[in-house]
């Protein structure tokens, strides 16, 4: 049994660089972005408990650092998913019936050259074309299904050796949410393609004695990404053929054994969004945020085996874990951030309240 404690066609690009989003905040120089993004690194690699999480819940800054400086800990939480957007200019446009559904690093475009049959290569021989050089499919596979397959071989062929952590699962691809599908894609190789990807994050939280505790999973050890790391109680991406509400009652079967009649209670509370690139892989994603308020005696209860536990933290508590670790997995403080600020945790006597809140939807959000 668990245990807690109380506690358009073409998609354009942002033209500035992610720091300047914030011209009001001095700390974040480039040199403490820097280090903000080497200690993570070292932190999804090592090891923490619940002791470490709950002791770190339970320092607490001056008043003068609450209200100078207390906002920082997050802004570094959104660059960890919005970085090097200065090597945008490393990829090709993926271009689908004169629709941009993805980017394709130049490294990465050269594994494909093999797959002639499948992939084409346009060159920008007019000087202005809406793409400049592109990379495309080849005409003869004009439907969703022949797409897929054809793709589908590449990727199988590739192999985990160029797009490691396959899962067989498919994520649609599309220009935008609820755009046409143009064919669908094995979901490691999204960010190698540089789509758009969909997923759905949900608070599960309860009230005691008037204060929000929100329930926090810790991810097991044998996930293939973040490891060990903190997470939502329920969360995952939006694969082919589900929406958004059926995904999340799923979700809250296998995660954390949330019967549907109360996992059809979780509200729509909108979506974050992110731009991050890590060598051949950009990740584009929105993600759909969700409320549950669950009943005081619920203890949830994994069944899929991908979390390790559960703790009920008090809110302001977890404000102060991300606030100072890379505990938690990247994209799940941003969601936690946004509903900081919708429950009041966040208020506009904070130095920096609106550049933070614009933070947090500055990928392509549509």
């Amino acid at each position: 049994m668990a245990t807690f404690f109380c506690l358009s066609k073409f998609s354009t690009l942002p033209s500035r660089p992610f720091s300047s989003l914030f011209p009001s905040t001095p700390f974040l120089s480039k040199s403490s972005i820097n280090l903000a993004l080497a200690s993570s690194f070292s932190s999804a690699t090592s090891s923490f408990t619940w002791d470490d999480v709950l002791r770190v819940s339970h320092q607490s800054q001056s008043a003068t650092q609450h209200r100078s400086r207390y906002l920082q800990g997050f802004y570094h939480k959104v660059q960890l998913c919005n970085r090097s957007s200065e090597k945008q200019s490393e990829f090709l446009p993926f271009v689908i019936e004169d629709h941009v559904v993805g980017f394709i690093h130049d490294g990465f475009v050269e594994h494909l050259r093999d797959f002639g049959d499948v992939f084409v290569f346009y060159k920008d021989k007019y000087n202005g074309a809406p793409y400049g050089d592109f990379v495309s499919l080849h005409p003869k596979l004009k439907t969703a299904e022949e797409r897929t397959s054809a793709i589908g071989y590449v990727v199988e062929h590739l192999g985990e050796e160029q797009i490691p952590g396959i899962r067989n699962e498919l994520y649609p691809v599309t220009s935008s949410y609820g755009a046409p599908i143009f064919f669908s894609l094995e979901r490691a190789a999204a960010p190698y393609f540089g789509i758009k990807a969909y997923g759905v994050h949900m608070n599960g939280y309860v009230e005691v004695d008037g204060e929000k505790h929100l329930w926090v999973g810790k991810r097991s050890e044998t996930k293939q990404t973040y490891p060990g790391m903190l997470d939502h109680l329920v969360a995952g991406g939006l694969p082919h053929g589900i929406d958004c509400q059926e995904n999340v009652i799923k979700e809250c079967e296998e995660e954390a054994g949330i019967p549907r009649s109360i996992a059809i209670k979780a509200i729509p509370v909108g979506a974050v969004s992110y731009m991050d690139i890590e060598g051949y892989r950009y990740k584009r994603d929105v993600l759909f945020c969700y409320d549950l308020k669950l009943p005081k005696d619920f203890v949830p209860k994994n069944k899929d085996g991908e979390v390790d536990s559960f703790k009920l933290i008090p809110i302001t508590q977890v404000a102060e874990v991300i606030h100072k670790t890379h505990f938690f997995k990247p994209n799940c403080s941003l969601v936690i951030i946004d509903f900081l600020f919708r429950h009041g945790s966040i208020s506009p006597e904070y130095h920096g309240y609106l550049d933070l809140l614009r933070s947090l939807r500055i990928g392509d959000y549509s």
